[in-house]
């Protein structure tokens, strides 16, 4: 039994702050992707759509002379280290198990590289999954954190997302009871 739904994550006050400074509809785009690999890597769905949907919520703005400058974030950007914290303090707070908010932290600050010196990470399954869910909606100079979406619109795509991960859940449970 799940604690906390995607939608009690995603309409909470500090995940609406930094999703909307990182991107709602790529946060959700991302959420969806990694239910797709969760199902196919045999990954536990909830903690993949979760970590999915908490990726970037360590986001900040890197700004020059009053516009988004790119290559400034990538010289200096640490949001996975940053979202892995925010995203394991916001996961306790709204009730989820403390266990999976680690693993759902861990999965966040490893979706990428891009902060680190060198070197190939060895991911977990489920690490694996953030990643490539996060690859899969990238677009080129960042553009993927300025697509649109309407606040209706959202919330249906992150219910419809809480209907097949409960419905995956069910039916993994009765086939481990059956």
């Amino acid at each position: 039994m799940r604690n906390v739904s995607l939608e009690q994550i995603s309409t909470h006050p500090i995940t609406q702050k930094y999703l909307k400074r990182s991107g709602i509809a790529h946060a959700i785009a991302v959420a969806e992707y990694a239910f797709v690999y969760a199902e196919k890597l045999g990954v536990d769905p909830d903690l993949a759509t979760k970590a999915a949907l908490l990726h970037d919520v360590g986001h900040y703005t890197w700004y020059r002379n009053g516009e988004w400058d790119y290559d400034l974030y990538k010289e200096n950007d640490i949001h996975a280290i940053k979202g892995a914290s925010r995203a394991h303090k916001l996961l306790i707070r709204v009730g989820e198990e403390r266990h999976a908010s680690k693993e759902i932290a861990v999965a966040i600050l490893l979706h990428t590289d891009s902060y680190l010196p060198g070197g190939e990470l060895k991911l977990n399954p489920l690490q694996k999954v953030v990643h490539m869910a996060d690859e899969a909606d990238e677009e080129a100079g960042g553009k993927h954190h300025y697509k649109e979406i309407e606040d209706h619109r959202a919330l249906e795509r992150i219910r419809a997302l809480d209907q097949l991960v409960e419905k995956e859940e069910k039916s993994h449970t009765s086939a481990h009871i059956g």
